[in-house]
């Protein structure tokens, strides 16, 4: 499998690429518009400058090389796009020859990431699947239209399509933490093509298919899969594989064929003639890169140092994702314990939002201490989150009742557990970890939940022969 990836992503601007109507989602239709977004005689395109930042903001968040640019025309007729022509960069885009570092290290190729303006969006009533094709008739909204856009194209480096998934994850996350975009891929402003092709080992690249606006990290992934093994069977077939643009389903799981695949010559790109060339100085691309905040892959490498945790392991990827890393390290900065909370606030999200971080740490450190057992710890967590007694742990826990059970009161329980259970102590014994499991939970439902589990099994080992 080979995949290269185009991601569209719709900038966090007022206004839009090149006129002053609002760029804003969810107004009512064809109320953001004007005379350029229209593409009315006599209208004149004004760039940006604000769209032209966040794009390079986004280069060099992506390793890219930030460079002279120009605009060109790409000419097609379609009805959301009225003057039959979009502006975009084409031979000398603004961003190019980057990179994208994975959560697990696999490194993909940034190819280049050019500034364009977004078509309108055309609604197709009747018929199946919302498609043109056997509708009733057609709905079109101008709000879209010419709304700022990046699309990056990655190199065709990723090879299978969960690789897909987390490269447009990862995207997503530096794209918000930048403030380019919000990402959200279920409003459009982030929309991803993906490009598939198969081959034997050591072939050459096949005929690759597009497949067009999966809307979905999880579609992102089926989709590939899909057309993967559409492709080989074609390929096995000895059937060839047509260039085309192909439409993903996401009632059926099947992608289909929306047109033949255009080339770049087919859109009779010549340079825009209503626009200057945009070539940033190094003063402006440095003020740039200086204002970029720490981008998520050096946050989950410092949580990860923190926690003594690995960088993609889930609870560092989902509190980073959650932007609950710094509530999790100011914790460790007041005296917590780092590797807790990290536990606590990925189990419970509410818990940044509600528990100060002075009552996280008091509770950590009860849980450290064995003052109280990691399910008491649980449980007064949720009185916290509530607001009980104020979110004091210790009142919390000393008004449920919770307290550390005493040492030989524990023994006692651990030697009933085996006595009750021999089989299981024997195979304890003989080294298979499953039969802990019915030893330590005999012990806690003894205990009424009041033990520690981790003095339990600290007692199981030491008493092993």
């Amino acid at each position: 499998m080979v995949v290269g990836l185009e991601v569209h992503v719709e900038l966090a601007t007022k206004t839009k690429l090149f006129s002053a109507s609002p760029n804003r989602f969810g107004d009512e239709p064809n109320t953001n518009i004007d005379p350029v977004t229209l593409g009315l005689p006599g209208a004149l395109p004004v760039l940006n400058r604000q769209a032209v930042e966040l794009a390079m903001r986004l280069g060099i968040a992506l390793n890219c090389r930030i460079q002279k640019s120009t605009f060109a025309r790409k000419n097609y007729f379609y009805p959301d796009m009225p003057k039959a022509y979009q502006i975009s960069q084409y031979d000398e885009p603004i961003t190019a020859d980057g990179w994208l570092d994975l959560p697990d290290g696999f490194r993909v190729g940034i190819e280049r990431g050019h500034l364009e303006e977004d078509t309108g969006k055309s609604t197709h009533v009747g018929g199946a699947g919302g498609r043109i094709h056997g509708s009733d008739y057609s709905l079109i909204d101008f709000n879209r239209a010419g709304v700022p856009l990046v699309e990056v194209v990655s190199r065709p480096d990723i090879r299978h399509p969960e690789q897909a998934k987390a490269y447009a994850s990862e995207l997503r996350a530096i794209l918000v933490a930048i403030g380019a975009s919000d990402a959200k891929m279920e409003e459009g402003s982030m929309r991803v093509d993906a490009n598939v092709s198969v081959r034997r080992p050591g072939e050459d690249f096949n005929t690759r298919c597009e497949i067009k606006n999966v809307n979905s990290v999880r579609s992102v992934g089926r989709a590939i899969e899909y057309e993967a093994k559409r492709q080989i069977a074609l390929h096995e077939a000895g059937e060839p594989v047509i260039q085309q643009t192909r439409h993903w389903d996401e009632n059926d799981g099947k992608t289909h064929t929306l047109r033949s695949k255009e080339d770049a010559d087919d859109y009779r790109y010549f340079l825009e003639p209503d626009l200057v060339v945009v070539d940033p100085d190094s003063e402006w691309i440095d003020r740039v890169r200086r204002s970029l905040p720490v981008l998520p892959a050096a946050r989950r490498i410092a949580l990860a140092a923190a926690t003594g945790g690995a960088a993609d392991s889930e609870s560092v990827l989902l509190v980073v994702e959650r932007n609950q890393d710094e509530y999790v390290m100011e914790v460790g900065r007041v005296g917590g314990d780092v590797a807790l909370a990290l536990k606590h606030v990925k189990e419970a999200p509410d818990t940044s939002e509600h528990v100060a971080v002075e009552n996280l740490a008091a509770l950590t450190t009860m849980e450290a201490d064995a003052t109280i057992t990691a399910t008491q710890a649980k449980t007064v967590l949720e009185a916290m989150i509530a607001g009980d007694h104020g979110g004091d742990p210790e009142v919390i826990a000393a008004a449920l009742g919770f307290e550390a059970m005493d040492g030989s009161e524990l023994e006692t329980m651990v030697d009933a557990a085996i006595a009750a259970q021999p089989d299981a102590w024997e195979k304890f014994c003989a080294g298979e970890g499953k039969a802990m499991g019915a030893l330590v939970g005999a012990v806690m439902k003894a205990s009424k939940g009041q033990a520690d589990g981790k003095a339990v099994t600290a007692l199981l080992q030491q008493k092993k022969p």
